[in-house]
């Protein structure tokens, strides 16, 4: 016998959602000849700051969509600290952005496809911080082929 959790089921509704909203901005990204991550914070049921990579056009290595979300939550909170927030990003966090999820104290982080290379639980749980939930494969297909599709394009060149 299956049980449903209809609040669970919600959250998942939610869930893929915001990943669709993350995924716009991981599309202007690609438009920018970007890698294509994208991210939004979700702060009571509202979008308080999104971001895509911007590392190429910043020449900035730290450029990535999750820097730049959390400086736009922040940024609109007033405040550094991240409390009763959730980070959507479509692919896992890497050990840098892990590391600034931790200092924010960000409630929850949603990625989509997982990162086997550079994603930060690699790494160990122990980069983000001891009260973040951590929810993975949202959308997860979709993130992942995008990404795929950028770096298949480019080694064809």
């Amino acid at each position: 016998m299956k049980y449903i959790n209809f609040e669970d089921a919600g959250d998942a509704v939610s869930d893929e959602i915001y990943m669709r909203e993350a995924l716009k901005e991981a599309q202007k990204a690609l438009e920018q000849d970007e890698v294509p991550i994208g991210a939004v914070i979700v702060c009571n049921g509202k979008i308080i700051g999104r971001g895509h990579n911007l590392t190429e056009r910043l020449n900035d290595v730290t450029a990535h969509a999750e820097m730049q979300a959390f400086t736009a939550a922040a940024n609109y909170l007033g405040g550094k600290y991240l409390l009763d927030c959730t980070l959507y990003v479509t692919i896992e966090p890497c050990v840098m952005c892990a590391g600034a999820a931790y200092w924010t104290q960000i409630t929850r982080i949603v990625f989509g496809a997982i990162d086997k290379k550079r994603g930060f639980s690699g790494f160990g749980r122990d980069l983000l911080h001891p009260k973040t939930t951590v929810i993975s494969g949202v959308l997860g297909n979709e993130c992942a082929a995008l990404v795929t599709s950028f770096f298949r394009n480019k080694r064809n060149k």
